[in-house]
């Protein structure tokens, strides 16, 4: 059987079949029409062209079985079919298992057995050789070079079409790359979530470059490190370096791109990562990503391409990927910023105790924290996007107010211990309230915000305090926490008071009018302590202890606890009139007063504990409020107290005295100011006498003492102590002290 192109002459047989390839401009179709054509003229089973691709120095080919067309790729060194490629020259090959050039793998994966092949270069008019055709198993003898000479005519004719074919597919091919590439960025830069562009660009320099892994760095300004964002467990985490070590930082550092064919021959590269993960990196391509301002904002790494190392085109495509992306990774990154700064003030407003809203110019409300809707008693279905007015109604309108002035002065306004009333009397809150105007950085208004403290336990919790402890302490443990209670030692005035013949009153008043009386006398001598900002510490029975300067220290401390003394007589004397009008027995006291340092602090167990003073200073003032009784004085201060008093006082020194556990005397004086003139007519001649009286007492000169005694008492024939004296120098004359006899007095009992 003849087959069409075997009768025909070479010049024509050659031109038909040029013309044949010709016909068609797809480089697949014309290789499908030479096979056919070479199969018939040279009668063989097959045959197959192999092309090179000088991007990846491989000679790629379509092959055809398990009804797909696969294509197949080796270097254009291997093989039988690379030999013809890099010698240029024709091969036969009768018997290819004999030959070690021949790679049985390709037959195992098609399932087709080759015997036979002649290989010939093709080679365009330029003498350029643009890939081999191979003709496969001859049927009726071996290839000779009669086959040879036929089939480099027919190869020099079909050259120049497949040469045109292959710029028509290679043209092709770039503008798909172009528009693929167009496409990719501006999908890349439409994404402004920083984690789904990094995959994104990750898994595009990938598929671009037919590599096995792409990893994008960025530089985190702040810690000088550079970070990716990579895959762990159902989860996104991060890994991060210095930008300064390995690859990646060496081409942050100098804005070079790095390209390493062979990893482990580099001594760049750390081959530890990959005994940890167990990775094997062959060839490396690590590019610098510079924004617009021609700065590094960090860097792309490709690994392993396949088929062989990264070319100049892989370098040139993915530079100007990255160029493009920059702008998108920069913009994502500062909205990962923002966003994260958006979360951390969320996380912040969310925490707080304090209510927060913002609310725009128009007056309709934008945001509401937790805290708010808790104060405002409300939802955000009901709050978010309401009118400012709505929700601030009635009673509660002095808000609206407040924001107005904000309006019109631009000026933040802050209102403490407001009342926000609700429904409910019991619902009721007291709250302070700031309001801030919020202008952008255009001076333009964007509205207000305002800030809704809740006060209402603590003014609760400041109220109870205040029935068990002095208020002012009460301020400073709810301002200051437990800090307040810390043990310190401090100048302070300590004021003792005690009830005279308390005893027998409350044999006469029986246990609940006992109570009755104390409660009303408390109320009276606390306002006198309040009034000039002592601190109560405590009741002891039917005794009072106060303290002046402590938590609070004042410059005139003593003036306060002895205006307070004064005070405590003077209202004390009132309510006498009225008890004694309702026919119930006046109330007499003594007080005593000192200033000394004291040590004060949180005392007691872990169970219960009293914040109190202790010392001896504490311990001088109650002695003087006892020693009251034996000179018959309502108020007696020591000698520290007077020389720091500022005020002027109408005072007279009493006696030097040594309290008991003591053995240094204190010179004690007694307050005459609550005195009235007609209870001490000639209240200065009186104290001018006594004076001068206690003077010669303390000199021994007896008669004179008394002499002078003798006249304030003929002023104030009332003054017991002037009376007691006369006594004491009487006795004084029959024992007939020492010379050494200093005039102090030791006290015997507490």
């Amino acid at each position: 059987m003849e087959l069409p192109y075997q009768n025909l002459e070479q010049s024509e047989l050659f031109l038909q079949v040029s013309k044949k390839v010709a016909c068609f401009k797809n480089l697949k179709e014309q290789r499908d029409i030479f096979v056919k054509i070479v199969m018939e003229i040279f009668n063989i089973e097959t045959a197959s062209i192999f092309l090179n691709d000088k991007s990846s120095n491989e000679l790629y080919t379509s092959l055809d079985y398990n009804n797909k067309t696969h294509e197949l790729r080796f270097l254009n060194t291997e093989g039988i079919a690379g030999q013809v490629f890099t010698s240029n020259e024709n091969l036969i090959v009768n018997n290819v298992s004999t030959d070690q050039r021949f790679n049985p793998a390709i037959d195992k994966k098609t399932g087709f057995t080759t015997h036979s092949i002649l290989c010939m270069p093709i080679r365009t008019p330029g003498e350029e050789v643009i890939g081999v055709v191979e003709l496969i198993n001859k049927i009726d003898g071996d290839f000779n070079n009669n086959d040879v000479q036929l089939l480099e005519g027919i190869v020099s004719q079909v050259a120049i079409s497949l040469q045109g074919a292959i710029t028509v597919e290679t043209l092709s091919a770039t503008r798909r790359k172009e528009m693929d590439f167009l496409d990719v960025v501006i999908n890349m830069t439409s994404e402004l979530n920083l984690g789904n562009l990094l995959q994104k660009v990750m898994s595009e320099a990938v598929d671009m470059l037919s590599a096995e892994r792409s990893t994008l760095f960025l530089n985190d300004e702040k810690t000088n490190e550079l970070f990716a964002r990579v895959a762990q467990g159902s989860g996104i985490g991060e890994i991060r370096f210095p930008n300064t070590i390995g690859i990646a930082g060496t081409v942050f550092q100098t804005s070079q791109t790095i390209n390493i064919p062979y990893a482990y021959a580099d001594l760049r590269f750390n081959p530890a990562f990959d005994k940890q993960t167990g990775y094997f990196t062959r060839s490396i391509l690590c590019v610098p990503l510079i924004n617009m301002d021609g700065k590094c904002i960090g860097v792309t790494q490709i690994l392993n391409k396949h088929g062989g190392p990264f070319t100049e085109e892989d370098e040139s495509r993915l530079r100007a990927f990255t160029a493009q992306i920059a702008i998108a990774l920069e913009n994502a990154k500062l909205f990962d910023d923002v966003q994260n700064m958006r979360n951390y003030n969320e996380s912040i407003l969310e925490s707080m105790s304090s209510g927060v809203l913002t609310i725009d110019d128009n007056g309709t409300i934008i945001t509401c924290n937790a805290a708010g809707l808790r104060i405002l008693q409300g939802t955000q279905q009901i709050i978010l996007g309401s009118d400012v007015n709505e929700i601030f109604q009635l009673n509660n309108h002095w808000i609206i107010d407040k924001i107005e002035k904000v309006e019109e002065t631009q000026q933040a306004d802050i209102t403490m211990d407001g009342l926000l009333e609700f429904d409910s009397p019991y619902e009721n809150l007291s709250v302070n309230v700031t309001v801030y105007p919020l202008i952008s950085i255009d001076d333009e208004k964007l509205g207000y915000m305002l800030m809704l403290e809740d006060i209402s336990v603590e003014k609760r919790t400041k109220a109870t305090m205040a029935r068990y402890m002095d208020p002012v302490l009460a301020d400073q443990l709810l301002e200051s926490g437990t800090n307040v209670l810390g043990g310190s030692s401090i100048e302070s005035t300590v004021l003792f008071s005690d009830i005279r013949g308390f005893t027998t009153i409350t044999e006469q008043l029986g246990a609940q009018g006992t109570v009755s009386l104390l409660n009303e006398y408390f109320t009276i001598m606390v306002d006198c302590i309040e009034q000039n900002n002592g601190m109560l510490d405590k009741f002891i029975g039917d005794a009072i202890m106060a303290v002046f300067g402590i938590p609070k220290p004042h410059e005139d401390d003593p003036d306060r606890a002895l205006k307070t003394a004064i005070s405590m007589l003077r209202r004390l004397e009132e309510w006498n009139i009225t008890r004694i009008a309702q026919k119930k027995p006046a109330i007499d006291i003594g007080i005593g007063l000192n200033t000394g340092y004291v040590v004060s602090g949180n005392i007691g167990s872990p169970n219960r504990m009293d914040y109190t003073i202790i010392g001896d200073g504490v311990n001088l003032a109650a002695r003087l409020e006892s020693a009251c009784k034996q000179y018959n004085a309502k108020i007696l201060i020591s000698e520290n107290t007077k020389t720091q008093l500022q005020g002027s006082y109408r005072l007279r020194s009493v006696d030097d005295v040594i309290v008991k556990g003591k053995t240094k005397p204190v010179e004690v004086f007694e307050v005459l100011d609550f005195y009235s003139d007609a209870q001490i007519p000639h209240m200065m001649e009186v104290i001018g006498y006594f004076q001068e009286a206690r003077k010669n007492y303390k000199n021994q000169q007896w008669e004179q003492s008394i002499s002078l005694f003798n006249k304030v008492l003929k002023i104030c024939p009332s003054d017991q102590l002037s009376d007691q004296y006369i006594k004491r120098c009487l006795a004084m004359q029959k024992e007939d002290p020492k010379e050494d006899w200093d005039g102090v007095w030791t006290m015997t009992s507490k």
